[in-house]
């Protein structure tokens, strides 16, 4: 057994073959996944019902519910899902942090207060209004962490990088609170917002995020073999003719996208790049080639499994996806830091 410079320790490789007979049983799961989504809800509908609805839109109560409730909320998770996924494990290779995750790191919560402050400052009510102000507060609060997190003699290190995201995401929720606590109407979209919700989502949402999100996956894939050669360091990606500064802005720019589109419309889900990532490394390595796409597979299908969850637990109501992740992903965050430090001692 070996361990990876995330102190994750590693089985042995499956072959090329298997990985790619893996990846389509992962895609497998995914597609069963989206069917129970769509079968699962508040109101009860036969397999057999929604299966015909499915493909013949008749008009019908349960047509209108299948393709104007269900189908975007399951679209829209399979999307969030991919694009945390891949933030997280980008910022895990360009930080070599083992820790990273746009929740973990305050780039959620910048997102999240930018679109806050757009709503109670400036009176901001569209969607597109939302995305372009969430990346900004992503982008200035991973410049802020990241310079945190690199301050002083030792340099950085996933701890300093983790404890800077913790001190920025407190204290940019500690300014959200005030606004919205200020603004009713404010208050009243930041609850729902707040939680990780995918439910109220309509088909034109998606059309809005989708160009921002297909942009940040190409990039985020097309980054998996650079991403391989600076794990072995920035002098050896050097020697490899890798240039740092166009990779690490490609990334940046990657991780922005995916993560203020994602957090614009479903709110800050935390965790979901971090438990997904670190198992997918355990089962196949730390090759970006194979990590990237698998990741991009399984996130989605934690969140979805989160959703009906949470939808089949609370029935008629629900438990909204984002407390569900984040049930599951505090323990393993736990276990990864105390792994960390056992590592390093």
């Amino acid at each position: 057994m070996r361990t990876d410079p995330g102190g994750i320790a590693l089985t042995r490789r499956p072959p090329h073959t298997g990985r790619a007979l893996g990846l389509l049983a992962a895609l497998g799961v995914l597609v069963f996944l989206c069917l129970l989504s769509v079968w699962l809800g508040s109101k009860e509908i036969s397999f057999g019902a929604v299966w015909q609805v499915l493909w013949h839109d008749d008009g019908s109560a349960d047509a209108v519910i299948i393709h104007s409730v269900r189908m975007p909320r399951t679209l829209l998770a399979v999307l969030v899902g991919a694009a945390l996924g891949l933030a997280g494990t980008v910022m895990q290779a360009l930080t070599r942090n083992p820790l990273a995750d746009p929740g973990l790191l305050g780039v959620s919560a910048g997102a999240g207060f930018a679109i806050v402050f757009s709503i109670t400052v400036l009176g901001i009510s569209s969607l597109y209004g939302y995305i372009w102000f969430a990346f900004a507060g992503a982008l200035a609060a991973t410049t802020v962490v990241y310079f945190l997190g690199t301050r002083g003699r030792a340099g950085s290190s996933p701890v300093k990088l983790a404890l800077a995201g913790a001190a920025v995401t407190a204290l940019l929720a500690s300014f959200t609170s005030a606004m919205v606590l200020s603004d009713p109407v404010a208050l009243n979209r930041y609850r729902f917002w707040s939680s990780g919700s995918l439910s109220g989502v309509d088909a034109n949402v998606l059309l809005q995020v989708l160009p921002f999100l297909v942009v940040g996956v190409v990039l985020a894939i097309a980054s998996g073999p650079a991403l391989n050669s600076l794990a072995l360091g920035d002098d050896v990606a050097i020697a490899l003719g890798r240039k740092l500064g166009p990779l690490r802005l490609r990334g940046a720019l990657a991780i922005t996208l995916l993560t203020g589109a994602a957090v614009a419309v479903a709110g800050p889900i935390l965790f979901l790049g971090l438990i997904v990532p670190h198992a997918v490394r355990f089962m196949l390595g730390p090759d970006h080639r194979w990590l990237l796409p698998y990741t991009a597979v399984l996130a989605p299908s934690l969140l979805l499994a989160a959703d009906i969850l949470g939808r089949v637990l609370a029935r008629p109501s629900e438990i909204r996806a984002g407390v569900i992740v984040a049930f599951l992903g505090a323990p393993f965050f736990i276990y990864l830091v105390r792994r960390r430090k056992l590592a390093e001692s």
